[in-house]
């Protein structure tokens, strides 16, 4: 199947070493290069865990409201500085 790769400039200087320490063509590069990629097995792979900590039992302060609180502070802050340049 023949189409069009656009490759970042760092993945084209990797392929380029590989072609010359291998002595391989352009096209034999970029297909060992993507058959390894996707030939990882799953099971070789380090399933993402989540670390997760405890925040006491008493939580004051409400996260899902975090960017409305951030919003609040600004406007304060904001209100603040108009005021002293009056």
């Amino acid at each position: 199947m023949r189409t069009t790769v656009t490759l970042d400039p760092d993945v084209q200087s990797l392929l380029r070493v590989a072609m010359k320490e291998r002595e391989l063509s352009f096209k034999d590069a970029l297909n060992l290069a993507v058959r390894a990629g996707l030939s990882v097995p799953t099971h070789a792979r380090s399933r993402f865990v989540q670390r997760t900590f405890a925040m006491g039992a008493e939580q004051n302060f409400r996260w899902d409201k975090a960017l409305a609180a951030a919003d609040a502070i600004e406007d304060e802050e904001l209100s603040r500085k108009i005021v002293l340049r009056k």
